[in-house]
């Protein structure tokens, strides 16, 4: 049984199938990044999951694609706790970015993939390589584009005053919006780069507004600038998305790249369908 698992901060989607491909199940797990969480935590949230926990003993192969696995430190660290969990399985760690490259890019093209999620990340693929020129220091000090900067913006809207009356009444009702229940989420609980996330689809659903226009414009001219355009070639090969932010935001992401003369290409809510694909060709 292998075991394949895309995990961004918010939530990691997992595939169990045979050697030939067949799916036998499929579940969902909250997001497993090392960057946020200890060991017992992520232990945790695999024992929350029947089909995980039940199976784990059975699994041949895990292949676990996730944000926060950009460095050797926390690829060896979650690779280390799946190899005490999954003790019969041959583990393998690589940053998310690898299963926007196998899901989005056709075999030997070259191309560049971003991850807009609750986090964000843009690589070059070669055809073989990916390549990064900025690594990430993670959601307070990067991750232009993503829900968490959304999240971030809207809070910090609201609190200040900035946002439109009509808005900030159906803020109040769809959150929580107290002081201490937003500062008990970002600095007391796990994942305040995914609670920071679960505003953004409030910016989505009243997108059309000048108040989150404002915001969208902002963020997606920051993430062409400092991430796409670290590449020279960025105008020559397409740029490929992954994640719920591009997915939903498509055209307005769509003009703006078409503003500075780069051509969008695939783009996809989540890339875990795609991975049984590659893993059944390549393995």
């Amino acid at each position: 049984m292998k075991l394949l698992v895309d995990s961004g901060s918010t939530k990691a989607d997992w595939i169990a199938i045979d050697d030939n491909g067949k799916v036998l199940f499929t579940t969902q797990t909250l997001g497993l990044n090392p960057e946020v969480l200890q060991k017992e935590e992520i232990i945790n949230r695999l024992d929350d999951k029947f089909d995980i926990s039940h199976n784990k003993d059975k699994a041949t192969h895990l292949f676990f694609y996730g944000a926060g696995c950009g460095t050797d430190r926390m690829k060896d660290f979650l690779t280390l706790v799946f190899q005490d969990y999954f003790t019969n399985a041959s583990v393998v760690v690589h940053e998310d970015t690898y299963a926007a490259v196998y899901a989005t890019t056709p075999k030997d093209e070259k191309a560049i993939v971003c991850i807009l999620g609750t986090g964000s990340n843009c690589s070059y693929f070669d055809g073989k390589i990916l390549h990064q020129k900025v690594q990430s220091l993670g959601y307070i000090a990067m991750d232009d584009c993503s829900g968490n900067r959304f999240g971030r913006h809207l809070i910090r809207g609201y609190y200040f005053g900035k946002m439109p009356k009509e808005l900030a009444q159906e803020f109040e009702e769809e959150y929580n919006v107290d002081a201490d229940y937003i500062k008990q989420n970002l600095y007391k609980e796990p994942n305040p780069n995914a609670y920071l996330a679960t505003f953004a689809k409030f910016l989505i659903k009243h997108k059309d507004t000048e108040f989150c226009q404002k915001f969208i414009q902002e963020e997606m001219e920051a993430f062409v600038e400092n991430y796409i355009e670290q590449f020279e070639n960025c105008k020559e090969v397409p740029v490929h998305f992954i994640g719920s932010i591009a997915f939903y935001l498509k055209d307005e992401l769509t003009e703006v790249l078409k503003k500075h003369g780069i051509t969008i290409g695939n783009v996809l809510r989540r890339p875990i369908d795609g991975l049984i694909e590659y893993h059944v060709l390549n393995k």
